[in-house]
């Protein structure tokens, strides 16, 4: 299975620094402004204004800051030599990588629900390039989107469709210690994928290690609410989870949903069973410029204030 690769300290400096919850922080996390709870993974462009614009810059902002992961859906289509570049830096810092999408996993276009033998070819072909680039920057989960609904055919006929597709998905990542996660999303109703009951089904009927659920705090709230109720009901199969306020997917404190709980139930009930989760930071800065910036900051400093 591959592993996130941290760097050590040649000063000594691993045993001294630890942050909370992890037994182990790298040289990058012992001097970070913040020291969070949790394991926050913002992505490149978020802090553009305050780091600028080389990608570079922007990791070493974001490890400074204390945000010790990234997430980079648009991994599998950077050229090689960023990849590694990429991943060198990270490596240094001792960051670890989130999730990246399948490229064509499953789009409007290429529905998994239809059962079609060229859909089911673009996903595996995609789940085959997914793995040389997994090995490229040290990662071990990607976003999977089965599609749109086929409303030709009856449900359940779609969703054996999808969990075969899946399954056959998993054979290809397993051997390499990989995790697909299924995103439910609510950004369009023709999207097959809505509920985070549905995924749980789904991935029970795949039935692999390399097949779990992608819980999008922001996208849930919008389709089925009761958030911590929800986690809770499907958490054996919930991988990681990714960030976003409702309404605008901005930053948390800027909607409606109380962060400050989410994130102190992930943290409390992971910590009792000795999981860690990447926390993804898919959402938009909700002010502009480097003023927004900082401001996003605070509010994740704010929200992993919660009592441990």
């Amino acid at each position: 299975m591959l592993r996130r690769n941290f760097v050590k300290s040649t000063l000594g400096l691993a045993g001294a620094a630890l942050m909370a919850g992890e037994s182990f922080a790298s040289p990058s996390a012992a001097f970070a402004k913040n020291k969070f709870k949790l394991k926050y993974a913002s992505h490149f462009g978020m802090f553009a204004n305050s780091a600028g614009k080389d990608l570079i810059d922007q990791l070493k902002f974001m490890a400074d800051q204390g945000f010790m992961a990234i997430e980079d859906n648009g991994m599998m289509g950077r050229p090689v030599e960023e990849q590694e570049k990429i991943a060198r830096e990270m490596s240094r810092l001792g960051m670890e990588m989130g999730v990246f999408v399948v490229d064509k996993g499953g789009n409007g276009a290429n529905t998994l629900a239809s059962g079609k033998k060229e859909n089911i070819d673009i996903f595996l072909s995609g789940c085959k390039r997914a793995v040389e680039v997994a090995k490229r920057v040290n990662a071990k989960w990607m976003t999977v989107v089965p599609g749109d609904f086929d409303r030709s055919l009856p449900i359940g006929v779609q969703t054996g469709h999808v969990i075969d597709a899946l399954r056959r998905g998993a054979e290809i990542l397993e051997p390499h210690g990989l995790v697909m996660v299924l995103e439910p999303l609510s950004d369009t109703p023709n999207l097959f994928l809505r509920t985070s009951d549905q995924t749980y089904e789904i991935c029970r009927g795949v039935n692999s290690k390399s097949c779990k659920i992608l819980y999008d705090i922001y996208h849930m709230q919008k389709n089925e609410g009761r958030l911590i109720y929800n986690i809770e009901k499907t958490w054996s199969e919930i991988d990681y989870f990714q960030i976003g306020d409702e309404p605008g997917r901005k930053e948390p404190t800027t909607g409606e949903i109380n962060y400050k709980n989410v994130f102190k139930y992930i943290y409390d009930r992971s910590k009792k069973e000795g999981r860690s989760f990447i926390m993804g930071m898919e959402h938009g800065n909700y002010k502009q410029g480097k003023e927004g910036e900082e401001a996003l900051i605070k509010a994740y400093v704010e929200s992993d204030s919660f009592d441990i």
